[in-house]
């Protein structure tokens, strides 16, 4: 416990590489910054950072220190939210790492609804592609990862698995809208806008392409599928999203959307999931268990 506040320190200076800019943060100067780190090294008997003309890193010894640190300081909020329980007050913070199509509609509906049970909790989400979303659970900066298509490292313990067939985005006044289902050969007659390589609707996609013998040309990429879904509605493009990221029913403003056929692009999965033997603090395990059920009702469980 005595090392507490200096493992906070030293965690931020790795996540902005500067004493200086840690310092701003940590309300401290940067000479007691210095002081705190060094400290800490000599007791050590071995260096955490090197020294850059512009900042600092971690050596190897700091990525192991890294590593115990963020062990250490997620342990104690878990003993925190347990204490908090003990007395009654549901406290703590919850930290969810995410793909994109959770962003507009589901998930801030699951935490307006727990925090209305609990409003002491605090949150954080991050959007992350599927690989930095499991990034994430290892490094210990999130509890949760809910990502579409994820590489699925042997860290990942998984919480919940529902399908999600990749759906085309179009504006009404599209030759495609008013489709129940598209064909990818119908589809691959118009301009593309994707989302970029590491996202797992493209990767889907650029399989059910290959599958066919032909690839895919975007007219245009982002790895922004909010930016995506409304430059549809500017040009007769076609963008694409997961039943999850839609506005129910179908419409989603001036845009309409309707799935690419299974025998072409077979269903994706989504993930919840946490870092693999991690007991999460009470806060993110209770936060957890109403995704499950929100996902396990409102979809197709894998």
């Amino acid at each position: 416990m005595r090392h507490l506040v200096t493992y906070r320190f030293i965690d931020e200076v790795s996540k902005v590489g500067s004493i200086r800019k840690a310092a701003e943060t940590l309300n401290i100067t940067p000479s007691a910054l210095n002081r705190r780190i060094q400290a800490f090294e000599e007791e050590l008997g071995a260096q955490v950072f090197e020294r850059l003309p512009r900042g600092v890193r971690l050596n190897t010894v700091g990525e192991l220190l890294i590593h115990h640190i963020r062990s250490q300081i997620s342990d104690l909020d878990r003993l925190k939210s347990r204490i908090a329980d003990l007395e009654g007050v549901r406290r703590g913070h919850v930290s969810i790492a995410c793909s994109q199509a959770l962003l507009p509609y589901f998930l801030p509906r699951q935490i307006a609804a727990y925090r209305r049970a609990h409003p002491a909790v605090t949150f954080s989400v991050l959007p992350r592609d599927r690989a930095a979303a499991e990034q994430e659970l290892t490094s210990y900066r999130c509890d949760l990862a809910l990502v579409f298509e994820p590489v699925r490292l042997a860290e990942f313990q998984t919480l919940a698995v529902v399908r999600q067939a990749v759906h085309a985005v179009m504006a009404p006044t599209h030759p495609l809208a008013g489709r129940e289902t598209l064909r990818l050969r119908d589809v691959q007659r118009y301009p593309l806008c994707l989302p970029t390589v590491p996202y797992g609707v493209r990767q889907l996609l650029e399989q059910a392409a290959a599958r066919r013998g032909e690839s895919l040309t975007p007219t245009l990429e982002s790895d922004s599928f909010e930016f995506l879904r409304h430059y549809a509605a500017n040009e007769a493009v076609l963008a694409f999203q997961i039943p999850i990221g839609l506005q129910p029913p179908v419409h989603a403003g001036d845009l309409l959307s309707a799935p690419v056929d299974a025998r072409d692009v077979p269903a994706g999965v989504l993930l919840l999931g946490q870092l693999r033997h991690r007991a999460l603090p009470v806060a993110s395990a209770r936060f957890a268990d109403q995704l499950v059920t929100e996902l396990q009702r409102s979809f197709d469980v894998a």
